[in-house]
């Protein structure tokens, strides 16, 4: 995995191959430091509940295939879930580092987030 930020540009969905979505031994390389990463979220209306409950949802339950995804402008949508799935499925950065890369990149790439006829908590 390549980081995918510029210094200066705005954190965009990395080129994940299916190897690395196997084994994302190397998800810190596609993280924001953990103090940019609460910094955005802390920004937030909600302080990003929202992404944060998504992250939970999707790592304890996982997500259901009615699972539609928004995405914002410019972005590519499916390296987007990619990118997320890596980062959930590596065992290198702590859970906390985990949760809150994974919400602020969500609250950057996606406008929301539904789950089809299911109640949506996130």
């Amino acid at each position: 995995m390549n980081p995918s930020i510029d210094q200066g540009e705005q954190w965009k969905p990395a080129v994940v191959s299916d190897i690395e979505m196997a084994f994302p031994a190397h998800a810190l390389d596609i993280m924001p430091p953990m103090e940019e990463c609460e910094a955005g979220l802390n920004a937030l209306p909600d302080h990003g509940q929202k992404w944060r409950d998504l992250q939970r949802r999707w790592f304890f339950r996982g997500l259901p295939s009615t699972t539609d995804f928004h995405v914002k402008d410019g972005i590519d949508g499916n390296q987007a879930v990619r990118h997320l799935r890596a980062i959930q499925g590596s065992f290198a950065p702590k859970h906390q580092h985990k949760e809150a890369a994974f919400a602020y990149l969500a609250s950057l790439w996606f406008n929301d987030v539904t789950f089809g006829d299911e109640a949506t908590d996130a």
